[in-house]
């Protein structure tokens, strides 16, 4: 499927294409000043320039590995190295993004019959301008993410280039179709990678800097180190049908953010 302009898009074709693949492009979703208002943003952010409660952060591995990866941490002071930022729904500037009128009507195609859209999570995505941390083939669902029904769409906008060697996305098409390779979800093991033969079949997903990807939650996703020596932010938000509950017991159950409030769903 070639890049269009969200505005020109068929979304039925789209959604077609994301339920055979696993992933359809989007094309320009945002303009020089949108992109740079995020950026902008994004930077204060991981610099403490503004400061938004409850956001979750997580630092780049050291050493560039990702079973090197701290959890926990949290904030650790004003860096650009900052992996990954959580819970932006809670920031003015990113939750219009999430709220994308142009979104609505993909988001509602995937979840046939839903009655609205929430948000289980709203995430920076970054590799710095060293490259970063490799993501290893994943898929995002399963008994970790605590649900009572399985999230299968989210929207990847690219707020810089990521090219072949700029820490692209990468699939592995149509490897939704045979569901979640273990019940946990999260990290696909070893075993299963070499005896799919995933990383001969991979395919790269280039994008320019404003540009959107469609992805199923269970498609085998993936994405390596930057060689590009230029940092790569991208936002993803995962929508859920708004009739999901958490099925989380430690705790009190999570609620999730409507998406969407002021846009026909």
């Amino acid at each position: 499927m070639h890049a269009t302009p969200v505005d020109a898009l068929d979304v039925e074709a789209a959604i077609e294409h994301w339920r055979a693949h696993g992933y359809a492009r989007l094309g320009p979703v945002l303009d020089a000043a949108r992109l740079t208002e995020l950026r902008d943003r994004a930077d204060a952010i991981m610099r403490g320039e503004v400061v938004v409660p409850g956001l979750f952060f997580q630092h780049d591995a050291r050493t560039g590995r990702y079973e090197d990866l701290e959890h926990g941490k949290g904030w650790e002071g004003p860096s650009l190295a900052y992996r990954k930022i959580e819970k932006l729904e809670r920031d003015d500037v990113f939750r219009r993004l999430v709220d994308e009128p142009r979104y609505a009507p993909l988001v509602r195609a995937a979840y046939p019959g839903s009655a609205g859209a929430t948000v289980y999570r709203s995430i920076l995505m970054s590799k710095p301008a060293g490259g970063g941390t490799p993501l290893p083939w994943h898929q995002d669902g399963g008994q970790f993410w605590g649900l009572d029904r399985e999230p299968v769409c989210q929207l990847w906008t690219a707020l810089d280039d990521a090219p072949e060697d700029g820490g692209c996305v990468e699939v592995l098409p149509g490897s939704h179709r045979g569901g979640l390779a273990t019940p946990l979800g999260g990290v696909v093991p070893e075993a299963l990678v070499a005896a799919s033969d995933a990383d001969a079949h991979a395919v790269e997903l280039p994008v320019r800097a404003g540009e959107a990807l469609l992805i199923h939650n269970h498609v085998w996703h993936r994405s390596a180190r930057s060689l590009t020596g230029a940092q790569r932010r991208a936002f993803s938000v995962c929508y859920l049908d708004a009739a999901t509950r958490c099925r989380r017991r430690k705790g009190a159950p999570r609620t999730f953010f409507t998406a969407f409030a002021d846009a026909p769903f």
